[in-house]
Parts: C-alpha cells; structure tokens; sequence
C-alpha cells in the first residue's frame, strides 16, 4: 500500500505535471525527467533540457504508438509505453501532431520514427505516463533518462503512481452531507467524499433508507458534463442519470454514486479531443485508442470504498456494462444482481451506443 508521504509525493508531481512544470520518475536507482507535451512551450523545452543535462526525446504509449505504426506489436510485446527519438527538426509543432490525433487525416504520414530502447527505465516511463493521465493531460511526455535533478523538482517512485488510483480510494472519507430533494427522488441525501490530501471529491445520492443487511439497489455513474448538465445527445449519460434516481425512487431505496471520472478517466477536455475524432468516422473505443488512453480507463476502488463507508458489501447493480461488475467485484463488493438499465437512442447517440454493445461487450 502506498504511504501517505508517498502519496503526497504522487499528488504533487501531478500538479506540477499540470503546470507545466518537470517532474522526476524514479524506479530505484532508474531515473526519467519528465515534462507534459501537452503544455509544454519552446521556452519551457529549452529550460528544461538545459537544467536536465540533456536532449528530451518523446515518450508516448503504446496505444498511440501502435496507430502510427511505430511499432506494430508494442502491447503485444509488453511495452505499455514507447520512446522515439526528437530530432533536430522535431518543433513542438510537429510533436503535439504526433501525440494529439485531431490532423491525423489531414497529415497522415508523420514517420518515419526511431524508437529508442528505454532497458530498465521502461517501469519509470510506464509510470511517467499514468502520471499524465492521472493529471488529465494527453499521454504524451518529453523525457531525458539519467537527468541531472535540480533540487525544486517534484519526485515520486514508480511504483506508488501504478498504486496510486487504489491508495487515493482508500483514503476517502465522508466530509459532508445534507438532504437535497430532487425533482425526481424528494426522499433523497447526498454525501461527499474527500480524501484527506484534498483529492477530487466523489459523491453519493442516497435516496431512503436502505437497509444495511440487504444488497441495496445501486448505480455507479461517471460524472458527464455534456451528458449530464448540458443534456447533449451525442451520449446516454443524462437518461441514464435521472432514469436511476427515479428507479431507485419508486423502488423505495438505493445508492447513486456520482464518480468523479469524466470520459471514462480521461477527463473533460481530452473526451472533447475524443468527439472530435469522432467527427471524423472514428467510433468511440478507436477515438480513445488514437489519442493514447485504453478503452475504459475507470477504477472501481473510489465507489468500492464509498459503499462499504455507508456500510454496504454487496449491491444489486443498475448496469448493462459487465464490466462494472466484474470490477466492483475486484475490489470487494458482491454484486448479487445485474439490473438492466437502458433507454432509447436517438439519431444522434446510435452509433454511440452500437460501439458500446459490438464493441465494449454492453448488453443492450
């Protein structure tokens, strides 16, 4: 389990990822520097090559490595992550075209590249790359191996980011709650959760009085501002939302957790990346691929740990996605039911929803 200095650790080299700022990846006596592409300027670059020793190649992941063809077989093999080499007329320009896929189409043929072996650094770049996740940034870094390390920057080991999802989880903790009546569930309490290292919040909505000896009717719901505030058509999240808290309502009893995991974890502004490859033919699990981040990049410890704090272990669960209960059941809470939960498309959400039952194994 992650220490909580650790995890302090972790927390900071995210926010300093998210500044603009280098961060130091160690994996023992293994040591990568690392700067987000995705804020990354000239001036920026030039200083943090100066102060690492070093010129900074590209580290991007396998993922995205695969649709440039760098390397064919990068899962496959066990490479999560993959380095190529910056040459000299590599701007950043032409670097952010190679991590972030919108010109895909309109440049198709950005190669061709050299990847460079990482040896033993490969679990520190690995970890480099959740890191940029974990910030909500596109997962893709400029890297020097061995750095020289200034003092004022950030550090954290490799292995408390690959743990750090699960110890975040862990240190949830109820910090507030008060009784909200919704227009469709009057009978209904929302409880915040917050980690003491004052993590993104999580919420759940407690409609009645569930009954503690029993598994309670529950739905696990990432929070979507398009789908859920704006009413967008492009997905099902809105139905879905106010659908549960009405079933739940006229069931008498039960659990909505509102996850803080915008886009399936990839955050706001990358699921708007992710519309706009899908404006150009690409389905939703391929827009994801392109932009570097796996199909579904949720944990379920957050509403693991939030339903066993309001003292339940086992759940019937709202879903049509058997990968929901196959990852709360992971992480401890026995799904005893799948309740079937869907709504009718619409001309704009078809495909959208025909990706996730051929594609994501949903069962609509």
């Amino acid at each position: 389990m992650v220490s909580p200095a650790a995890l302090l650790s972790v927390d900071r080299a995210v926010d300093e990822l998210r500044r603009g700022r280098p961060v130091v990846v160690a994996d023992g006596a293994n040591r990568i520097a690392v700067m987000a592409l995705d804020l990354a300027s000239a001036d920026s670059l030039a200083a943090f090559e100066q102060e690492a020793g070093n010129h900074a190649d590209l580290l991007i992941s396998g993922r995205r490595a695969q649709v440039l063809k760098i390397t064919s077989d990068a899962r496959a093999a066990g490479h999560q992550v993959v380095m190529i080499e910056r040459e000299a007329r590599a701007d950043l320009g032409f670097l952010l075209s190679v991590a972030d896929p919108v010109e895909d189409l309109a440049v198709p043929l950005k190669g061709p590249f050299r990847p460079l072996p990482m040896g033993a650094h490969e679990t520190a770049g690995q970890a480099a790359i959740e890191l940029a996740k974990a910030a909500r940034l596109l997962p893709a870094c400029l890297t020097v191996l061995d750095p020289a390390i200034p003092e004022d920057w950030a550090q954290a080991e490799a292995g408390d980011i690959l743990g750090y999802a699960e110890a975040r989880a862990a240190r949830l903790k109820i910090v507030a709650q008060a009784k909200v009546p919704l227009e469709d569930a009057e009978n209904a309490k929302i409880v915040a959760f917050r980690a003491d290292d004052g993590a993104l919040e999580h919420l759940a909505i407690v409609i009645g009085e569930p009954n503690r000896h029993e598994p309670v009717l529950s739905r696990l719901h990432s929070e979507c501002f398009t789908g859920d505030l704006l009413a967008s058509l492009k997905c099902d999240c809105g139905p879905q939302l106010r659908g549960a808290l009405k079933a739940i309502a006229e069931h008498g009893s039960g659990i909505l957790l509102y996850l803080a995991q915008e886009g399936r974890g990839i955050g706001l502004i990358n699921k708007l990346r992710a519309y706009s490859l899908q404006d150009q033919g690409f389905d939703t699990v391929d827009a994801n691929h392109r932009l570097g981040f796996e199909t579904d990049e949720r944990a379920f410890w957050p509403a693991a740990r939030m339903l066993t704090l309001l003292g339940f272990s086992s759940v019937r669960l709202m879903t049509n996605n058997p990968q929901k209960v196959a990852g709360l059941e992971a992480c401890g809470i026995r799904v005893v039911e799948r309740v079937e939960h869907q709504f009718p498309s619409n001309p704009h959400n078809v495909g959208y929803l025909r990706t996730k039952k051929e594609r994501t194994g949903h069962l609509l």
